[in-house]
């Protein structure tokens, strides 16, 4: 699947910054003056390299094979008080939602979230101060300037943690995909075997009066994703940033629909407490294998306090009414 394929969301990679110019130690001559005062002006600051957020960037392909990003080097200082150029900065457009980390300690450094949004990454090198700086009562003519700094270079992590309105949460087959596809204009696989999902697939979800909303099929969890076991924490990394939490269980289920919920909710809530915090929706999917009576039925084992509806993205039943609750949720 292509964009199963072409989805990254980390990479590592090499950052060097540029060395900042040297200042220079420059007296001033010319016809009229044989020795004149310092006039050596500055150097120029090192590139830094920088993260910018951007809208039309959904993953981290374009930066998969960067393993060296190197920023350009500052100029030296020149003559009557010229400073050095600085040095080109190298600016890394990144999806919103795209988190910076010290490789080698693990610390966060930053998160870019909102667009047009810039972080620097590894700041170049200050510039040396010219011989101008270094002019005293004592010192008329200082021959000295100091050099430029060193720029730095360190390894970076780039996680990507997907930025939607509305996360699906469901055990594999829960029809995730299904729905999506239904609601939007992704195209994800679609299959009836358990991880079809290996990465997320967003869509944007046409809502009343031109309005839409932004949702994420992330891979399917199973008991003890949260200790990293299927595809563990690289799927609960995703859940983090969405707003509402869509649960999806089928009405094929071996176990209750209690049941399921509160094992989809104890995964999530060993992960990160805080996603308890969230609004949550329920969804009871393919309903369209039930009659009147076999719902009524399944109604009774819905858990207290959350919102529900059953639904089936093959018959297209109470689609719409799905999508006002979760405007509504939201929203709220």
């Amino acid at each position: 699947m292509a964009q199963g394929s072409n989805f990254v969301d980390y990479v590592k990679v090499c950052c060097r910054s540029g060395h900042g110019g040297a200042g220079s130690a420059h007296l001033h001559r010319d016809k009229h003056t044989a020795k004149g005062g310092p006039d050596g002006g500055d150097g120029g600051r090192g590139g830094h390299i920088i993260l910018k957020g951007s809208s039309q960037h959904w993953t981290l392909l374009h930066l998969k094979y960067r393993k060296h990003i190197i920023a350009a080097d500052g100029e030296r200082g020149g003559a009557a008080l010229r400073s050095g150029a600085t040095g080109a900065d190298e600016i890394l457009e990144v999806p919103l939602g795209t988190v910076a980390k010290d490789a080698e300690t693990g610390d966060i450094l930053f998160e870019i979230t909102a667009e047009g949004e810039t972080q620097i990454l590894t700041p170049g090198g200050k510039g040396g101060l010219g011989n101008w700086h270094f002019k005293s009562a004592t010192q008329q003519t200082p021959r000295h300037a100091q050099p430029g700094i060193a720029g730095k270079e360190q390894w970076i992590i780039l996680e990507l943690k997907v930025l939607a309105d509305v996360g699906l949460v469901g055990f594999p087959n829960a029809g995730k995909s299904t729905l999506l596809s239904v609601v939007s204009a992704a195209k994800p696989e679609i299959a009836n075997y358990p991880f079809t999902t290996l990465v997320p697939n967003l869509g944007i979800v046409g809502y009343r009066e031109s309005k839409s909303f932004v949702m994420a099929d992330i891979p399917g969890i199973i008991e003890g994703a949260s200790q990293g076991k299927g595809l563990g924490y690289r799927f609960l990394r995703h859940i983090e940033r969405n707003s509402v939490l869509l649960f999806m269980v089928p009405a094929d289920t071996d176990r209750t629909i209690a049941e399921e919920y509160e094992i989809l909710l104890n995964e999530l809530t060993t992960y990160n407490s805080e996603l308890l915090d969230k609004p949550r929706v329920l969804a009871v999917t393919k309903v369209d294998m039930l009659d009147e009576e076999l719902e009524n039925e399944m109604k009774v084992q819905i858990p207290a306090k959350i919102p529900y509806i059953f639904i089936s993205s093959v018959t297209g039943k109470n689609i719409q009414e799905l999508k006002d609750m979760l405007w509504k949720a939201i929203n709220s």
